[in-house]
Formats: structure tokens, sequence, C-alpha cells
């Protein structure tokens, strides 16, 4: 981490906030550009019925879970953990997780990496992609530029398929 990185503040009022699915809502908070390189950090607001995230992983950096309020289920690997408000769990690089609210339940998650990565761009591209501004195919362009690299887990289908 730069030492001479500047103090990041982000106001609840002033943070952008996108939807990238009809029950969910990033807001972002902090990207590698502004903290330099030391971490990104959004808000991950899924209501009832969010698909959440699907199985994939990261190559270059740790992701961090949070839960503020409300219930998550992750995948780590090959298994499936919920994490009430007040939890926190690690992913290191390469290992395939997904997420989503528990069933029947709404997640409030604050999402970070580190070191950080650019990822507001990606936010951006799944907003897009919801408005159907864009299509998947650019989403699977962007994998490495974003490190984000979609894994298939059949662990995980079952999971949502009792949704």
């Amino acid at each position: 981490m730069n030492a001479s990185a500047p103090p990041v503040l982000v106001r609840a009022g002033s943070a952008e906030t996108l939807q990238d699915g009809a029950a969910s809502l990033i807001t972002l908070l902090a990207d590698s550009d502004g903290t330099r390189g030391a971490l990104t950090a959004n808000r991950a607001t899924l209501h009832k019925g969010s698909p959440g995230a699907p199985a994939h992983f990261h190559t270059r950096a740790t992701e961090m879970f949070f839960v503020l309020g409300g219930s998550l289920r992750v995948l780590l690997g090959e298994r499936i953990v919920t994490l009430g408000a007040g939890d926190f769990v690690t992913v290191p690089p390469r290992l395939p997780h997904a997420f989503a609210p528990a069933r029947g339940e709404e997640a409030d998650v604050l999402v970070a990496f580190t070191p950080g990565m650019d990822r507001f761009g990606y936010y951006r591209l799944l907003e897009r992609v919801y408005r159907g501004e864009a299509g998947v195919g650019d989403i699977r362009a962007s994998s490495e530029r974003y490190d984000n690299h979609y894994h298939a887990s059949s662990v995980w289908q079952t999971e949502l398929a009792g949704d």
C-alpha cells in the first residue's frame, strides 16, 4: 500500500448507485485509482429474489464480504455458507465463489477487494447489460480487464434451483 495515498471520503448522498438487475443495486465507494491500488469497495444491496453474482473467481485479489444486514449465501469452492448481519468472509484469489441473498431474505453487504482492481467500469457494464445497452458478449470480452472469470458450478446451480 502506498503511504502517500490520499484518504477517500464518500458521503452517502453523493455515492453513485447502479442497478445491475431487477432486484439488486451496487453503490460505488472506492475504486483502485482513488486508493492508489490499495483496495476497491462497493455496497451491494440484494433484494428478495436477486440472483446475486454467478460463480466466478479472480486471479489477482482477495474479495471480502461483510454483511451489514439481512442474510447472504456464499459459494466458497464446493461449499455454501450462509452469513448473517455482522458476519465476514474472505475469498482468496482463484477460489470459485458466488453470492446471493438467502431464500426469502434480503442482503446488504460491504464488498471489498485487496489489492484494489479496476471494478467500477465492470459494474457500469453490468448496468448497461441490464438496461439492454450492452450484451453478455461484452461481459465475456471484459473478463481479463476486470479479472472476473466465470466458472461453472453444479453446487451453486443446485442451490439456486431450490429458490
